[in-house]
């Protein structure tokens, strides 16, 4: 597997960075090079046609995968549609009219099916897919060791109750993180997906109108973006579902600019700016936002260790045939 996902003419230099130092003994890079060889193409241009038709999905694949680890680890249970057994788990807070890309996922599915009958996971597929639409966006690559399987359910509550909120205090958040086995360092790194994306005006109108509760804008919030998010989030109900970008200098490029944006009071989520209101998260903020390299590094490195966060492997769940649905 790591050989031909190495074959791209930019890639190299990032694999050299990333084959290093992840390993398990559950998962293997060439996990599927005999079964389905043709796995690694089947993804990539799936994911690529898809963000060549709305660069905004590079975002919501990327989510997907974190929406998923985070709840009852990397099984794709964020993919479940309700059924009589179980809730799902995108119609959860966090997911509700937000989550999507699942088309995106189904097809990609679809052709990994007749290519390779029931032998990849939709959770495989997930997390591959949401590698490539970081690297598609602009962002590094780095090699995906697999053999996940999917989880036979889907927790709802738990969706309510363990994804970060973008109404937090740095501290919860912080503490959803470490619950998973991921540490601060992590937790701010992978705060830097949001340098691609849009967010709906209802996580973050408070800031622009009634910060304080009396009225005020957050203080903290830079003035002439202040100006222009209140032209796209007018202080009424209807324009809560307006959208804003989560970087709005390079909204759908992967770079390290988010972290600029933070250092210039310019962060769009509450959760996201509060990351310069602790030493150790905004020294982090800090040298990512000037040493972009560093920041790439550091991205693909947490990923592999959020992507290896409650694996079912060996006869541990299943391969689903339809990524909506128990077989």
């Amino acid at each position: 597997m790591n050989q031909s996902v190495c074959s791209f003419s930019a890639v190299p230099l990032f694999c050299l960075l990333f084959l290093v130092s992840f390993s398990s003994s559950q998962l293997d890079y060439k996990f599927y090079d005999k079964t389905c060889p043709n796995l690694a193409s089947i993804v990539r241009y799936g994911v690529w046609s898809a963000i060549t038709n709305e660069t905004r999905l590079a975002a919501s694949i990327l989510r997907l995968h974190f929406h998923d680890c985070f709840v009852n680890g990397c099984e794709g249970s964020i993919l479940l549609d309700d059924s009589s057994e179980f809730t799902g788990e995108k119609n959860a807070l966090p997911n509700r009219n937000s989550a999507r890309g699942f088309e995106v996922i189904d097809s990609i599915k679809e052709k990994v099916e007749k290519a390779c009958p029931s032998t990849v996971s939709c959770t495989d597929i997930l997390t591959i897919a949401s590698r490539d639409a970081v690297f598609l966006a602009g962002g590094p690559f780095w090699p995906v060791p697999l053999g996940r399987r999917d989880g036979l359910t889907a927790n709802e509550t738990a969706a309510n109750t363990d994804l970060p909120s973008p109404f937090e205090p740095l501290e919860d958040i912080t503490a959803k993180f470490i619950s998973k086995g991921l540490d601060v360092k992590d937790m701010v790194v992978l705060s830097g997906g949001h340098t691609i994306g849009f967010a709906q005006c209802s996580t973050f109108k408070q800031r622009l109108f009634n910060f304080d509760g009396a009225g005020n804008p957050d203080p903290l919030l830079d003035g002439s973006l202040l100006g222009s998010l209140r032209g796209i989030c007018p202080n009424q109900d209807d324009s809560d579902t307006n959208l804003a970008p989560l970087d709005s200098t390079t909204s759908a490029k992967f770079d390290n600019s988010y972290f600029k944006s933070l250092v210039n009071n310019s962060g769009l989520l509450q959760s996201d700016q509060v990351l310069m209101g602790d030493n150790k998260t905004a020294a982090l903020v800090l040298t990512y936002s000037k040493v972009p390299f560093l920041f790439s590094k550091d991205f693909g490195t947490s990923m592999l260790k959020m992507s290896n966060i409650g694996i079912l492997t060996g006869q541990k769940g299943e391969i689903r045939k339809n990524c909506r649905l128990v077989n």
